[in-house]
């Protein structure tokens, strides 16, 4: 019989170590410092109190109440009851004194005289503030209140608040006290780091979270930092090199526009407008040296957002017909478009002819067009988009107007008609009205290069529209349809994420109605092109080979790997974590990184693992536990459309929230396929489409224009005789 030696005097015969361990039991190694590591068995029935008493008398140390355990790698967090069952075979951790202890030791040495005795303390401090057992009880002996009192003396700098701020930033975040109980002066002495002109870096970046922090988590204190802190010296920030503090002092304008009452956004925004914000974060952010990092490209999305929010108002305001300021909007229009310059005596000529004017105008109510507009969404919103186009750009205004008012009736393209329901398109487009998802960053470029993005915006699609229109010969009948090609049209062009509006139009010029035909038709083809009963066939036969190699490359790309961004409070300070398939697709491994990686992560960094053979099933949406936990105002469509999690024994949860749809799809399709499951994302819907379309298309190439019936040929008649030859000379 063979066995292992796996040290002098210890056997273990090959039948043992084919014995899989009970599953609550759980090999660990514990490390004290100036000592030899001790490899135990933990047994998860057992008091934790117990196991740690266990460990100290295996090294002679006495008063087992006053120590803990603690993860030797990673964050290394207290372990706990309730934490206890994370712990993996082959996991490393550490004695260390208990978290009670360890808060009144750190309480006593920040209050010393010494100050690099104090200076060690909080550093030590802002490290373990993160752990949320520690945090509780350095919390319940008012270790919060010193901090502050710290702060507010004004006696510290450098290194020494640096630390106190992270670690106060930290406490505050695990939510175990109300951000409404900090002082005034605390806010002022905080707002005082963020208006001096000459400040360390890392106290700068702390200020900046902190006040964020309080206008997000308290309405009062909203007010107060709003009362602090000049929108000029958070814009002075952005003109910096370091784009850290620039997406700091985004976040925290961002905090001040979403919490502030409605009344004032409108304010803030001229405030911002005034100040060049926008043009200030072309120059130094967008158009920057740097590249845009993820949390730099979330908080220019969730700007954009709110400033498109500000149009919520206009977009749900109807139209008062007897308003009198509101209908002259409208007389303004027909001016522009069939008086020329203000002539009195020509507008007095042409009353009797607004009817008619109005109908060539393209508006439904011919007698009353105020009524177009008493729809919401577009609401005035469309009546301000066109009186923008007739002011600003008068020109194209009155083309568009006189060409189409001198088509055949059936042909014209009808202005307003088109400018009203273009605008309702748009808001869909970008969501107007929508608060920002926590997960996204589709921020486009172009809306940072005009003051008036939205309004140049719709001009430039109204002229797509009217380009549109002719190269379909549309009649108004075919109103939807022009609508449904714009639409794909806009969508299409902001995809490829155009960095000007200028850009924009030439995206545009390329996507005619020709090319969306052609568009549409190649990535139908393999719907409509291969119907017949033969092709059908043929298509079942390749299927599952390509839904093989669809596998196989799902199966790769975990292999690879991926990163994950952990969620958390604060979003700005980005926590990663890393999971990959092993090479033999038997073992998932991973574990917590610092930052996001730039490769690929050597497994030996993943300390976790998850056998594939102990997955019972994978879950997505609300159904993840994560999800389950989050608060109502958490769950977004966002982030729900990209969480799963991997459900394991004994009852555990591996949650994820995938970075993008992509990452979703692999990752849902490749633990599908691992577990013999069906792959059923969208994605493998569309690979599996365009695979499929390529493969018949080769095969296929040798009968290019000839019709494949849609029966076999019939059998021909028996010949009468079979006395017949064939003569080749």
């Amino acid at each position: 019989m063979s066995s292992a030696v796996c040290s002098p005097g210890l056997v273990w015969c090959d039948r043992t170590a084919a014995m899989p361990p009970p599953s609550d039991i759980v090999k660990v190694a514990i490390e004290w410092p100036g000592a030899n590591a001790q490899l135990i068995e933990i047994d998860q029935k057992k008091p934790l109190s117990s196991i740690v008493r266990e460990v100290c008398d295996g090294w002679s140390l006495s008063g087992s109440e006053q120590f803990a355990l603690r993860y030797a790698d990673g964050p290394q967090l207290y372990i706990t009851e309730q934490s206890r069952g994370e712990m993996k075979n082959g996991t490393i951790l550490r004695l260390a004194i208990s978290p009670a202890r360890a808060a009144r030791q750190l309480l006593e040495r920040i209050q010393s005289h010494s100050i690099d005795a104090r200076l060690e303390a909080l550093k030590e401090l802002a490290k373990l503030s993160a752990d949320p057992t520690f945090a509780t009880e350095y919390i319940n002996m008012e270790g919060i209140g010193t901090l502050a009192r710290l702060v507010e003396s004004g006696n510290h700098f450098g290194e020494m608040l640096a630390f106190t701020l992270t670690a106060f930033l930290e406490l505050m975040d695990h939510g175990i006290v109300s951000w409404d109980l900090i002082s005034l002066s605390f806010i002022k002495q905080i707002a005082g780091y963020v208006n001096q002109p000459m400040v360390d870096v890392s106290i700068l970046q702390r200020s900046l979270a902190i006040l964020e922090s309080m206008v997000l988590n308290s309405h009062s204190l909203y007010h107060r930092v709003a009362q602090e802190i000049t929108v000029g010296q958070l814009i002075g920030h952005l003109q910096v090199s370091n784009q850290e503090i620039q997406t700091y002092a985004i976040a925290l304008i961002n905090a001040l526009f979403l919490k502030a009452p409605e009344d004032r956004r409108q304010e803030m925004a001229s405030t911002l407008a005034q100040k060049h914000l926008r043009s200030i974060i072309l120059n130094h952010v967008i158009r920057g040296n740097r590249p845009i990092k993820t949390e730099m490209a979330h908080q220019l999305y969730v700007l954009q957002v709110l400033t498109f929010n500000l149009l919520e108002e206009r977009m749900m305001t109807k139209m008062d017909p007897n308003d009198q300021a509101q209908r002259d909007i409208i007389f303004e229009l027909r001016r522009i478009a069939f008086d020329g310059e203000n002539d009195p005596g020509a507008t007095e000529k042409r009353k009797a002819m607004y009817t008619k004017d109005y109908k060539m105008l393209g508006f439904t109510n011919h007698v009353n067009p105020a009524m177009d507009f008493t729809q919401t969404p577009p609401g005035m919103l469309a009546l301000d988009n066109m009186l923008y186009l007739a002011k600003l750009h008068q020109d194209t205004y009155i083309r568009i107007v006189l060409e189409n008012s001198s088509r055949e009736d059936k042909h014209e393209c009808p202005f307003g008609r088109c400018a009203i329901e273009l605008t309702r398109m748009l808001c869909e487009i970008l969501q107007v009205g929508e608060l920002p998802s926590e997960g996204c960053n589709d921020y486009h470029p172009m809306f940072f290069t005009h003051d008036r993005a939205w309004e140049e915006f719709f001009c430039v699609c109204i002229q797509l529209l009217n380009k549109t229109w002719k190269e379909m010969r549309a009649t108004a009948e075919d109103f939807n349809k022009v609508m449904q090609v714009v639409r794909e049209q806009i969508t299409r062009a902001l995809a490829m994420k155009p960095s000007s509006l200028d850009q924009l139009k030439s995206k545009l010029r390329g996507l005619s109605y020709s090319e969306i035909l052609r568009l549409r038709q190649s990535e139908r083809m393999s719907q409509d092109d291969f119907q017949s009963p033969p092709i059908i066939e043929l298509r079942e036969r390749i299927q599952p080979e390509i839904l093989e190699l669809i596998k196989q490359q799902r199966l790769n790309r975990l292999c690879e790997g991926s990163c994950f961004r952990k969620l958390g409070n604060r979003r700005r300070q980005e926590k990663f974590w890393f999971c990959r398939l092993s090479l033999n697709h038997k073992v998932l491994h991973y574990g917590d990184l610092d930052e996001s990686p730039q490769g690929e992560v050597p497994f030996e960094l993943l300390t976790d693992k998850i056998p594939v053979s102990d997955i019972k099933s994978v879950v997505t949406g609300k159904d993840c536990p994560h999800m389950k936990e989050k608060s109502a105002l958490k769950q977004n469509k966002e982030v729900l459309d990209l969480a799963f999690s991997i459900l394991y024994d004994p009852d555990e949860a591996l949650n994820f929230v995938a970075p993008n749809k992509y990452e979703y799809c692999i990752w849902t399709d490749g633990l599908c396929a691992l577990l013999g499951r069906e792959m059923g994302s969208d994605l493998t819907r569309s690979d599996l489409d365009t695979l499929i379309s390529m493969e018949m298309k080769l095969r296929l190439l040798d009968l290019e224009n000839i019709t494949i019936p849609e029966a076999p040929p019939p059998v021909p008649k028996e010949p009468s005789s079979y006395n017949f030859t064939y003569n080749y000379g």
